[in-house]
């Protein structure tokens, strides 16, 4: 297979997450160049980290890229993904796909149109997610009745919590509440933090009541993405059984009770990932790439865009709801879960 070559529009945090993966894997992929908006960011990410840089679109237009992956501030995330799609180009936005509902539903009309794109939502692809994942899938637990998350925030977590209850564009009611929570910080998205700062948080809860009558808990502070005092936790139930993070308990075949511990499923890309330093976010990244090529020469989508803009929907609503806690807020029908276009499913 050929290696896929991209450019990245954007020079954050994030948009290095494709450098070292190219990095890691120089045989599956190449990063053609990064986009940075002035000369001097340009020259910082050239010399602290060795990328590709550029300037100017028209330069990276003419590299002619398989994939351009849209990698800037949240608030200019549609618009951007926009300008490239015009272009010509097939594009894989970063999330969220959009802030406004009216941006998700233009993003969707593109799409109708033919445009090429996708969203990497990648926590599906996390190999300690997908575990977990597959285990609820294969039936064991019966059906999935409840998802109690505290693992990801916003639309991840709403992608998660519709994987785990396999409840697809179903209608749902969200409610909600946030409190402030006092905790010393330990670590960033930038390394371990040693100074003992006490700095206050929002831990946010909230209930999905999905159509189809599976109901998702969601509780999540956004210091669990970098701590050493918080940790994360999935737990599904269904009428045969439970996941707890990565315990597997249920009734087997005899109706018997059975507790096993799930391991890691064969997966020898995100092996390789792994094992050439990339972490856990990065390795479901590589993954998420690794799909596209098939998507590209016309295949099928890799997480279909009307999960993505649903996600996205569903993440507005949440902020919603926490504007009156306690009062739902019921979602309403989309062009992307009303037209019959034949979507697959992740």
């Amino acid at each position: 297979m050929a290696k896929l070559r991209f450019i990245v529009v954007g020079s954050g945090w994030r948009s290095l997450f494709y450098w070292r993966i190219a990095q890691a894997l120089p045989e599956r992929f190449e990063l053609c160049a990064m986009l940075c908006r002035t000369e001097e960011k340009a020259e910082k990410m050239h010399r602290e980290y060795g990328v590709p840089v550029s300037t100017s679109a028209e330069q990276c237009a003419a590299l002619h890229p398989d994939l351009v992956v849209v990698a800037v501030n949240k608030a200019s995330i549609a618009a951007v993904s926009t300008e490239w799609l015009a272009r010509g180009f097939a594009v894989l936005s970063e999330t969220p796909a959009a802030l406004e509902e009216d941006a998700l539903r233009a993003l969707w009309q593109l799409h109708r149109q033919g445009a090429k794109l996708q969203v990497a939502e990648q926590y599906w692809l996390y190999p300690t997610l997908a575990k977990r994942l597959a285990a609820v899938r294969s039936g064991a637990l019966g059906t999935p009745q409840f998802a109690r998350l505290s693992v990801a925030h916003g639309y991840h977590a709403v992608s998660l919590a519709r994987l785990f209850l396999n409840a697809g564009q179903q209608p749902v009611r969200v409610t909600g509440r946030s409190w402030t929570e006092k905790i010393i910080e330990t670590d960033s998205r930038w390394g371990a933090v040693h100074n003992g700062a006490l700095v206050e948080k929002t831990l946010q809860q909230h209930t999905l009541e999905f159509a189809g009558g599976g109901t998702a808990f969601l509780d999540f502070n956004g210091v669990q993405y970098h701590s050493y005092l918080r940790s994360t936790h999935t737990s599904v139930q269904g009428e045969r059984g439970e996941v707890f993070d990565d315990t597997l308990r249920c009734l087997d075949a005899a109706g018997e009770p059975v507790c096993r511990q799930l391991t890691p499923l064969p997966d020898p890309l995100a092996a390789a990932a792994a094992q050439a330093g990339l972490n856990e976010d990065e390795t479901a990244i590589t993954c998420f790439l690794d799909r596209m090529q098939g998507y590209l020469a016309g295949g099928a989508e890799v997480y279909p865009l009307a999960d993505a803009l649903q996600d996205a929907y569903l993440a507005l609503l949440m902020e919603r709801a926490l504007a009156a806690p306690g009062q739902p807020v019921e979602s309403t029908p989309q062009p992307w879960n009303t037209e019959e276009i034949g979507r697959a499913h992740v």
